[in-house]
Order: structure tokens, then sequence, then C-alpha cells
């Protein structure tokens, strides 16, 4: 099944070198169905009785979004490409991603968005971790 990403890179105009094109295009759409599953569960949280209970998963929520999208980015960038840089985003789009379900799994029982949101934050940071191993 094609997608856009997969499409995208596919008609990058340069050589994109040695990278694994599969992980890269799964990674870029891990972190773009993260991103929408935080910003989801954040705003969900924010309608939740108990708001107050969740002020640290919604800001968790929302820096794993923002830390998502700029990932995703980074990653869809060819042009002038810095190794370092992407390994460090990634890096760093892992640690969040890990941070995040670790708190949206404390409330998981309570909430299903937080469950879902968890289980995105996982299959992203695996992504991440995927990725960075191909790169070396």
């Amino acid at each position: 099944m094609s997608s856009t990403v997969k499409d995208m890179l596919a008609t990058y105009p340069a050589d994109l070198g040695d990278i694994d094109q599969a992980k890269l295009t799964a990674c870029i759409e891990e972190r773009i169905a993260c991103a929408q599953a935080c910003t989801a569960c954040a705003d969900a949280c924010l309608s939740e009785g108990m708001v107050g209970d969740l002020a640290k998963c919604i800001r968790t929520d929302m820096d794993c979004a923002d830390i998502c999208t700029a990932t995703a980015a980074v990653l869809s960038r060819h042009t002038g490409y810095d190794a370092n840089i992407t390994a460090a985003v990634l890096k760093a789009c892992a640690m969040v991603c890990k941070a995040c379900a670790d708190e949206c799994e404390q409330h998981a029982d309570m909430h299903e968005h937080c469950r879902i949101c968890a289980e995105a934050c996982r299959s992203c940071e695996q992504a991440c971790n995927a990725l960075l191993g191909a790169l070396g």
C-alpha cells in the first residue's frame, strides 16, 4: 500500500544514500500518528472532570506532540542532511515518547484515550530506535 510519505521519498530528485527507506517512512508516519494521538489525548484530558489530576499528562502529551511534529519535519528534509542532528532529534523523540507513554499508562485504567495514546507513543519510540539502529 502506498502512502504520501513513501511517495514523497520516492520522488526526491537526489540520492537518499544508504538509509533504509522503509524504516524512514515508518518512522515519519509514526511521528505523525503519535503527534495526533497526543494532541487528541491532551484535549480529551482537558474535558475530564478531574482535569487538575491530569496536568502532567496534558503537559507531557503536548510536549510529545510538538517534538514528534518537529522530528517528522527534520526526517522529511534531505537537502544538506546532517546525521548528527538527525540522531539527536531521534533520541529526543524516543525519550519524550517513552515519558509520555509512561505518564499516559498511569491513567489508562480510567481513561481510554490515555491507553490509546500510550500505545501510539510506544510504537513511535520503537520506530525511533529502529531508525537510529539503521543509521549506525
